[in-house]
């Protein structure tokens, strides 16, 4: 398996050139599918039963690409990789160019770089004879980078595929030759609703016109940062506020407008905030803080929030850290040094969360590289090779027990 990689090198490289040339972005339907297409025909002349899985018109997502290969033993294997990008069609940055042992191109590295991991590591499984027998599913979603919602319909058959395997590896971003993710934090929303009585501002703190809306919601947020902080990898931010006498909102487009008068006290406000947790228990426990302290309000004022489940928490179970073992002996082994779990409080959120709950899983065993999500994105090439490696061998000793 080695060798055929070491031998493959710049087929790799030109592999991840000619998909990196394809715009995928999330909402450039007839690129994602495109960029499916290539990965189909790899999976196909490996010898996996492929699918394209549409999804309703109504999520405006272009699908995923599903493959499956029954050895009919040992364990199954479910490898995660994910076709979009957030580069649109209008982005600036499109193409793909290389210099020396770097090369840089939207989603070098987040992640059709991780892509090219899954296709020549199962490359090398077959070339060394070591695909025969083995049980692997793998499922490339259309909509990582902007979900189609609901999510109990976009990441159904996801989650369909993660209660059946044993096992799933994650082939988001690296983070470093010596790092390997047994968790992540989930990621949800909140929406905080203010009212004030609005009156002249001579009045206001008077009995008859009370705080106003806006001083209400300084006081909600300055006490979640005073009374909710502090749990260990828990965070939260109040990303957007909209204040005064009308305010109005549209998340499509994440902008909005408010109207108000310095002598006239705030009789609406609104609040747009995202929270991240490890765990169930930990995202229950500040939400039930923040409705605590929402609604004790100041004269005159009322207060209410909701909050939107987005990405589950990828909790660091016993089971994640024994993958992690055997990654690290594997990458020891190898000569590459030791595989560490790294920090969750560092990573975003990604689809193997959608199915942890089910199934043991290791994260971020794609590629390394630098300015993901902006248009200095890259790819350290010199590491490309010893990363898939890493990969061939760790789901081959996994798919053989």
């Amino acid at each position: 398996m080695v060798n055929y990689l070491k031998d493959h090198e710049q087929e790799q490289i030109n592999f991840l050139e000619k998909t990196v040339n394809i715009n995928s972005g999330t909402l450039n339907l007839d690129g994602v599918r495109e960029v499916g297409i290539l990965y189909k025909e790899e999976l196909d002349a490996l010898g996996f039963k492929t699918r394209w899985i549409s999804l309703p018109d109504s999520l405006n997502r272009a699908g995923h690409l599903f493959a499956e290969l029954d050895g009919g033993g040992g364990k199954t294997i479910l490898l995660i990789g994910h076709l979009d990008t957030v580069f649109e069609e209008d982005h600036e940055f499109q193409s793909f160019s290389r210099s020396g042992k770097n090369a840089s191109g939207p989603a070098a590295n987040d992640m059709k770089g991780g892509n090219a991991v899954i296709i020549f590591a199962l490359r090398a499984l077959k070339a060394a004879g070591k695909l025969e027998g083995k049980n692997i599913i793998v499922a490339f979603t259309g909509d990582e980078e902007k979900p189609g919602y609901p999510l109990s319909v976009s990441r159904h058959d996801l989650v369909e595929a993660g209660k059946k395997a044993d096992i799933a590896l994650g082939f988001e971003t690296a983070s470093g030759m010596n790092y390997a993710t047994v968790a992540r934090r989930g990621s949800s929303g909140w929406n905080l609703k203010v009212n004030g009585k609005q009156a002249h501002s001579s009045g206001i703190f008077s009995k008859n016109t009370g705080a106003g809306a806006i001083f209400e919601a300084a006081r909600i947020l300055n006490t979640f940062y005073t009374d909710v902080k502090g749990d260990e990898l828990l965070t939260f931010n109040p990303g957007v506020i909209l204040g005064g006498t009308k305010v109005n909102y549209n998340p499509n487009q994440s902008a909005g407008t408010a109207f108000g008068k310095t002598n006239v006290v705030a009789s609406e406000l609104e609040v747009f905030g995202g929270l991240r947790f490890i765990s169930e228990e930990q995202k229950e426990k500040a939400r039930s803080k923040m409705k605590e302290i929402v609604n004790n309000n100041l004269p005159q004022t009322s207060a209410s929030i909701t909050f939107s489940d987005s990405y589950p928490a990828m909790e660091p179970t016993k089971g994640n850290i024994e993958l992690l073992e055997v990654l690290d002996e594997i990458s020891q082994n190898l000569g590459y040094g030791k595989v560490e779990a790294y920090d969750p409080g560092r990573r975003g959120a990604a689809d193997i969360s959608f199915i942890a709950q089910y199934v043991d899983g290791l994260d971020g065993l794609g590629v390394m590289g630098s300015g993901a999500h902006s248009p200095y994105e890259t790819i350290n090439l010199e590491t490309f090779i010893p990363l898939t490696e890493r990969a061939a061998l760790l789901i081959h000793r996994l798919g053989s027990e």
